[in-house]
């Protein structure tokens, strides 16, 4: 694990989410619709890192079924990983609860594979730098 790459915000209306971010000064560096994971995204850039704001796009997609249960609000952090099958690998080795036990396609183009809340204490995501 070498940093924090992101921390992701589930939201209901995305457009919303991004002209109140803009008032408050923050700069959108990205938005795009990733269809494998069913939600929009827009990037939000700081200086050594991001908030993801994410909206599903339809009734199945895990940030909709997130929000029927807790609403609006923190989904998942983020950290980058210099090799994500090398980091999958020893955390399974360790008794690491995974969702992903093979990394698929996120937002931007990035390889990413979640940890499993119960192992991590809040719904982690690794992000191949």
């Amino acid at each position: 694990m070498r940093a924090l790459d992101h921390v992701a915000i589930a939201v209901k209306n995305l457009d919303e989410a991004i002209s109140l971010y803009r008032t408050m000064g923050f700069h959108v560096s990205s938005v795009e619709t990733v269809e494998e994971q069913k939600v929009r995204v827009a990037m939000l850039e700081l200086e050594n890192t991001h908030i993801e704001l994410l909206e599903p796009t339809s009734e199945d997609s895990p940030i909709s079924r997130f929000l029927e249960k807790r609403g609006e609000g923190l989904h998942h952090i983020a950290v980058r990983v210099d090799d994500i099958e090398e980091t999958l690998a020893s955390l399974k080795e360790k008794g690491i609860r995974l969702i992903d036990g093979v990394p698929r396609t996120g937002a931007g183009g990035k390889r990413i594979a979640f940890v499993h809340p119960k192992s991590a204490k809040v719904l982690l995501e690794l992000v191949e730098a």
